[in-house]
């Protein structure tokens, strides 16, 4: 999902919810959660537009996807798949 955020949404609009349920193929309710759950940790902000909100990820988002990639290269190194 953050990932998506990032490559998909602009900087100003972030992204909307269409294009993350077709990027993850989730139902509207899963990925209605997903994204509950990640602007409540702080990794996604939610811009509130007059048809709908729309999701952008946040420097702490970007922060967790580096750490993310480092874990997975380093697991990756003894053998590990994520």
């Amino acid at each position: 999902m953050l990932s998506t955020a990032r490559d998909y949404g602009n900087d100003e609009e972030g992204v909307g919810i269409t294009t993350l349920l077709r990027k993850a193929n989730l139902s509207y309710a899963r990925l209605s959660r997903i994204l509950h759950d990640l602007v409540r940790s702080g990794l996604m902000d939610e811009i509130p537009q007059e048809r709908g909100n729309r999701y952008k990820i946040n420097v702490t988002g970007l922060q967790f996807l580096q750490a993310y990639a480092s874990f997975e290269e380093f697991a990756e190194s003894f053998g590990l798949r994520l």
